[in-house]
């Protein structure tokens, strides 16, 4: 049963060969008997209370294609009656008084929400050793780490503990999580996803987006998860004519004349050799679709890092300021005065990573420094975008490579070296700070330290509002591979 898509539970669910009360019962029996510390919280009550809600829209007529599906929701979405804590202990306890938007698009679709899910702290992370409540194990080598921010989101989905998670992708949280658990991802658009709800780290890059089995089930939630906002000034929407886009309305389209970009700057120094070769075999199938391959520059591609790591932080530095035990979350017990319980609260409250970028972003706005960092990131923020238009305008029509320079690496491998993990990301944060869709899905595996196999994942980059391509293109290759049906072992 947890090993089928959501167009098969659906029809299950709609044929009443099963219902949604029994399809809960059964992945909060998994999530029980998990040893991923994927969740951080699950509410057997509540979640069987909206499982018989959608047995009722299923006896009324009314039930929707994902009504009566289980979700999980990455815990950087503020939950109604759930405990949202962003993996941090200054919002532990946190109970909100409202849904995100995104949940309650997901909530008014009739899906049930089966918990939250483990994340790197305030989403700062790339493997999910940040969590204040401890690492999230990687389902296919429990000896390593499922990438993050978003790990406990591409965990669930590996263990198959859910159908269906959300999770959001601020420099490829994500897509890199989605690569090293085998499974697929997609960050759309920036602000085609609502973030009114979503616990801000950096306003200017953080998206929502899904993690599911495969691009149709990532195409389905996709149709309820985007939409304009009015609650969120980011928000974007494009004309339809008042009709609502169909993310799944693409897929069968063929390959035929598809013009792949193929970066230089990602295939060169300090790529892994069983990375690239499972990303050049993608490749080559794609090839046999119809594709053609097209050799392109990304020349700014280097300049990502420290661009990256100049915004993000400032961003966090501002967005965090309001945890200061005043008006909500964690606040120290003992203090002298106003000042000293701001400093107490936050030393307490906050975790190693998240103090490093707020004291990074604090400086790089400081007066003096503000025009020698922040506004020169913003400048090549914008050549780096650019590069990215120059290479739609007229050589390809999307671009491909890999997700990380490498496969999931070993539980505290890099845990006391944070560059070695921001240097992770060399290949997604130029897609974020372009704010264009990316995705990534399952296409190998590379090295492992302990049973010779930890997942890679193909990058698929398209231009603004290429959402529908993106899952085209991807579903294209599923239809011709396996590699995203693959389950750990014991699953």
């Amino acid at each position: 049963m947890h090993n089928k898509t959501l167009k098969e539970l659906s029809a299950l669910l709609h044929s009443k060969q099963i219902s949604s009360t029994e399809l809960t019962r059964h992945y909060l029996g998994r999530i029980d008997a998990s040893e991923h510390d994927a969740f951080l919280h699950v509410d057997h009550a509540r979640s069987l209370a909206q499982a018989a809600e959608a047995d009722v829209r299923f006896a009324a007529g009314t039930a929707g294609p994902l009504t009566g599906v289980p979700i999980a929701h990455k815990d950087i979405f503020v939950t109604r009656d759930w405990r949202t804590t962003a993996g941090s202990k200054m919002l532990e306890g946190y109970v909100s008084p409202f849904d995100a938007t995104v949940v309650e698009r997901f909530r008014n679709a009739g899906m049930v929400t089966l918990g939250k899910v483990n994340l790197d702290e305030f989403a700062m992370g790339s493997a999910n050793e940040n969590s204040a409540y401890g690492a999230v194990k990687n389902p296919w080598d429990t000896t390593a780490v499922p990438g993050g921010s978003s790990g406990g989101s591409a965990a669930a989905i590996a263990a198959r503990l859910a159908p269906a998670a959300t999770a959001t992708d601020t420099g490829g949280s994500i897509r890199q999580p989605a690569a090293f658990c085998g499974v697929t991802g997609i960050k759309p658009t920036y602000g085609r996803v609502s973030r009114f709800g979503m616990i801000a780290f950096a306003s200017s890059l953080d998206q929502g987006g899904p993690i599911a089995q495969s691009a149709e089930d990532c195409a389905l939630l996709l149709n309820e998860m985007i939409g304009f906002d009015e609650r969120d000034s980011t928000s974007l929407t494009v004309d339809q004519g008042n009709v609502a886009e169909d993310y799944t309305r693409a897929l069968e389209h063929p390959l035929t004349g598809l013009r792949i970009g193929v970066p230089a700057e990602y295939f060169g120094e300090g790529l892994a050799s069983d990375v690239e070769a499972a990303v050049r075999a993608a490749l080559e199938q794609f090839v046999k679709l119809g594709a053609t391959l097209v050799d392109i520059s990304l020349p700014k591609t280097a300049l990502s890092i420290p661009t990256y790591y100049i915004i993000a932080p400032a961003e966090a530095s501002s967005n965090l300021s309001r945890f200061d035990g005043v008006r909500y979350g964690h606040r120290a017990s003992e203090y002298k005065d106003l000042q000293d319980m701001y400093r107490k609260t936050r030393a307490e409250g906050f975790g190693t990573e998240v103090k490093r970028r707020i004291l990074v972003g604090t400086y790089v706005l400081c007066h003096g420094y503000y025009d020698a960092y922040y506004v020169q990131a913003q400048k090549i923020r914008r050549l780096i975008a650019d590069d990215f238009q120059a290479a739609f305008a007229d050589k390809c029509d999307v671009i491909m490579g890999p997700v990380a320079p490498t496969v999931a690496w070993d539980l505290g491998a890099k845990s006391n070296d944070p560059v070695a993990n921001y240097l992770a990301d060399i290949y997604t944060l130029s897609t974020s700070l372009a704010g264009l869709p990316g995705m990534s899905i399952p296409c190998g595996f590379g090295a492992g330290e302990k049973n010779g196999k930890r997942p890679v994942g193909l990058q698929i980059i398209g231009n603004y509002f290429a959402e529908a391509k993106l899952l085209n293109i991807a579903h294209q290759y599923q239809l011709a591979t396996d590699w995203h049906t693959r389950t750990p072992d014991g699953v």
